[in-house]
């Protein structure tokens, strides 16, 4: 029974795609036997055995609930059955037939009840009395519907879009020509049938009723075991079936299939790396743009721009970005740009030096910056220092520049990004045509930059893309079906978010920040709970009920993201869009595993075209079709952790590191990965790639002419040390004996003969002193020996610094004082 309800509340173990969270049972699994039986809704099972011996009937009820709603199923199984039990139950499964068919829209309820009498009356007229007095009742959130009951008084009417629990049986059956426990037996049937418009449903059909699929015999397996026994007996030796050499080697076969297939993958693999080599270099390396130099930074065009000098001090022009400085009787305007940093310090005599070191060509900050290169044969001021006696105002001098100059590098970087960004076309806005899909109250990632409260948006599909704002003027993104390369939908199962995720083309700009990686995201719990309140206990009600509103919540959102993906799954599906091949993808989470991509431990999982992980920053999406191998690195027994580099068809490209994976994974990676026919290799140690892509981009033709990536396989390569061991050996003549060696051999088990007499001499002569030996004699050598040791330390300065180490500093110096005192008394 506790195997069942297991299996009820996790629907995985039969293949069931259905969510666990929102999984539950109506009641506990009945299973009756032997005689006792009960067919109403509140039976239970009892602790007794199944009973299977001939003319045996066993009952089997389950009752589970899928979001709260309720469904109901029962079957009867004929163990050896008499001609009664088959002739009855055949009679019921026609009646169970007839009561679903009249649940028909307009009909009452007490018609269906009648149905099933109908039929008893007419085929077996006998078992009308024992046939139950309801054929079941309605079922919803509520396992039993009182009003809904299908008896012979119900005049309600049966609507569409309800539900029935239709249960019927025959209660308290005997037979006389059974004459052990089973003589009393009895039948039942249930079934969760929806009433359509069209016809009625029967939910629960996949679990057959026909009298073939329900009914067993056991006395003719025994009989048919006789021959074999008797032949057995003969003193011939039973054989191993073929059957049983299957199932002993079918994972041996899977492993062998696994090996032949890597193996052909290797070889498809070089084949593939050589024309792609020969072919002019790695594959997408040579698609990257080079950035655009910025625009010369100018703070003011003419002499007249400058600003009327107030005092011969350092001054700041917040509008032209620039910063005046007092030289020689002048006012000389600098570019902030050209700051590099600027300091203040103090002297003893509350005198402030303002430091301000300058860019200049050559220093390895502006090796990169276009402006610092272009007058290189121009003398440039490298360091000026000014004194202030006001130490306040040198030291807002320094913050109104550094702020200056923190803003105007931001705006810099953001233009010089933008500037690599592709121009892409702009959106098409929905219009009465074509109504936007919506759905409201998501957050972003990255977020936008700027201070103040971070407020939630809305996300939007339009004719060509989609769009999230906010109610802020500012906080706008673009992102167009041609730009996205990969659409994920992640609902929440054991993670706090339910999220949609785009992986793009191109960089965007969100806010401030340029991104390929843009993801909308809602909450579906707090992620922050008060432990300032006592602790309540598990079965608290306001602790139960607090937790059925977070999975109703959570199961609500994630229904609301269900249908905006699959309304835009739809919208992919035209016409105009299917070069795009767009559509969201659904990560495999009983595939995933835990592992270290960048700084902390996350849980990665694959999707169909995919390897990600969306839930921590900065995101994990690596394209599959991209990875060129897979190294697993550090792999060995005694291991509890492995590494994962995937090396990229792109050889400029960095390897992507994944560490500290659990050995338990291992063989599950393996299968993932030869299932979507990617070539992996196993090592024992990690390897320095980078010098080895270095090296194949150098020299392609011998990396080709070396086997390609064989080189990794650590079975060929021991399989050549081995033959090169036995080759190194040379030819050696079977009648020539090696007298060098049998001399060594002789002389050595000489030495070695002579060694153990030896050791058992001084054993025996040790073992006589020790007999010879009282405890007198043994305790006297060890107060000498101390004695001895205690001499080595001649002076009281020793003695000190030796308890001192022992018993701790301060124990040392009251011992050390104690004796000085005793002295000067």
């Amino acid at each position: 029974m506790e195997e069942t309800e297991k299996v009820i509340l996790e629907p995985s173990k039969v293949n069931c795609k259905l969510k666990a969270d929102n999984v539950d049972i109506c009641y506990p699994p009945v299973f009756q036997s032997g005689g006792e039986f009960d067919l109403r809704p509140s039976a239970v099972s009892n602790d007794e055995l199944l009973h299977y011996d001939p003319a045996s009937v066993i009952i089997c009820a389950v009752g589970a609930r899928y979001k709260s709603y309720c469904s109901n199923l029962a079957r009867t199984f004929l163990i050896d059955a008499e001609p009664l039990q088959s002739k009855a139950y055949e009679v019921l499964l026609k009646a169970h037939e007839a009561v679903v068919g009249s649940l028909k829209p307009g009909n009452k309820l007490s018609v269906a009840y009648q149905a099933a009498v109908s039929v008893v009356e007419k085929d077996a007229p006998e078992l009308i009395s024992y046939l139950t007095k309801s054929a079941g009742t309605g079922i919803g959130i509520e396992f039993r519907e009182s009003g809904l009951n299908l008896n012979a008084k119900n005049e309600q009417i049966v609507k569409e879009g309800m539900v029935f629990n239709v249960a019927l049986g025959f209660q308290n059956l005997q037979s006389e020509k059974i004459k052990s426990k089973n003589k009393h037996f009895s039948l039942l049937l249930a079934d969760t049938v929806v009433i359509n418009k069209d016809k009625t449903e029967v939910v629960t059909a996949m679990s057959s009723k026909a009298l073939k699929d329900v009914a067993y015999s056991f006395n003719e397996d025994e009989e048919d075991e006789k021959p074999k026994k008797k032949a057995d007996a003969n003193g011939s030796e039973p054989t191993m079936s073929k059957t049983t050499l299957r199932s002993d080697n079918h994972e041996i076969s899977k492993e062998e299939l696994r090996r032949q297939h890597q193996a052909e993958l290797a070889r498809q693999k070089n084949e593939e790396t050589a024309r792609r080599l020969a072919g002019g270099g790695s594959e997408a390396g040579q698609n990257r743009s080079s950035s655009r130099s910025s625009a010369d930074l100018v703070a003011y065009k003419n002499i007249n721009d400058l600003p009327l000098p107030r005092e011969m001090m350092i001054q700041i022009d917040q509008k032209n970005e620039a910063v005046l400085l007092p030289i020689n009787g002048s006012m000389v305007p600098f570019h902030v740009a050209f700051i590099r940093t600027v300091t203040s310090q103090q002297d003893t005599n509350r005198t402030c030096y303002i430091r301000i070191i300058f860019n200049i060509p050559g220093t390895p900050f502006s090796l990169q910056d276009p402006n610092s290169m272009k007058f290189q044969g121009s003398i440039y001021l490298k360091e000026a220092s000014f004194r202030s006696k006001d130490p306040r105002h040198s030291s807002e001098v320094v913050q109104s520049i550094k702020a200056l100059r923190r803003q105007v590098v931001a705006r810099e970087s953001e233009r010089a990004e933008r500037a690599t960004l592709v121009t892409q076309e702009k959106l098409q806005l929905a219009n009465n045509k074509f109504k936007p899909i919506r759905l409201p109250d998501l957050w972003i990632r990255p977020p936008f930059g700027g201070r103040g409260r971070k407020i939630p948006g809305t996300l939007e599909a339009h004719v060509n893309g989609f769009r999230y704002s906010t109610t802020r003027q500012d906080e706008r993104v673009d992102i167009l079906f041609g730009n996205i390369k990969h659409a994920f939908f992640q609902p929440a199962e054991n993670e706090m978010i339910t999220l949609l995720h785009f992986h793009l083309h191109n960089h965007i700009m969100v806010g401030n920040k340029k991104t390929k990686d843009v993801q909308f995201y809602v909450e579906v719990m707090d992620m922050v709970q008060n432990v300032g309140g006592g602790k309540r206990s598990a079965y608290d009600p306001d602790e139960l009920e607090e937790e059925q509103r977070e999975r109703d919540r959570k199961n609500k959102i994630n229904v609301e993201f269900q249908s905006i993906v699959n309304r835009v799954n739809d919208l992919w599906g035209q016409p105009q869009f299917s070069g795009l091949d767009l559509e969201f993808d659904q990560p495999l989470r009983e595939l995933g595993f835990p592992g270290v991509p960048h700084k902390s431990s996350v849980f990665i999982v694959p999707t169909s075209a995919c390897l990600v992980e969306l839930i921590e920053t900065p995101f994990l999406v690596v394209t599959l079709s991209e990875i060129e191998i897979v190294n697993l690195e550090r792999v060995g027994l005694g291991q509890k952790n492995f590494d994962m580099t995937i090396v990229f068809k792109d050889f400029k490209r960095d390897v992507l590191r994944i560490d500290s994976i659990p050995s338990t994974s291992l063989d599950g990676i393996k299968e993932w990965l030869d299932t979507t026919d990617i070539k992996y290799y196993e090592s024992r140690l990690n390897l320095n790639w980078r010098q080895i892509l270095k090296t194949i981009i150098d020299d392609p033709q011998s990396f080709i002419e070396g086997g390609g990536w064989e080189f990794l396989n650590l079975e060929a390569t021991d399989s050549e040390s081995d033959k090169s061991e036995e080759s190194d050996k040379g030819y050696e003549p079977s009648d020539v004996e090696p007298e060098s060696d049998s001399e060594d051999e002789a002389s050595d088990s000489e030495s070695l003969v002579e060694s153990e007499d030896d050791e058992e001499e001084e054993d025996s002569e040790d073992s006589e002193d020790e007999k010879g030996k009282t405890w007198e004699e043994l305790e006297r050598e060890a107060s000498n020996a101390d004695r001895e040791k205690g001499n080595e330390y001649d002076s009281d300065e020793d003695r000190q610094r030796r308890k001192a180490k022992a018993f701790g500093k301060s124990r040392a110096g009251v011992s050390s004082s104690m004796p000085k005192r005793s002295k000067l008394r």
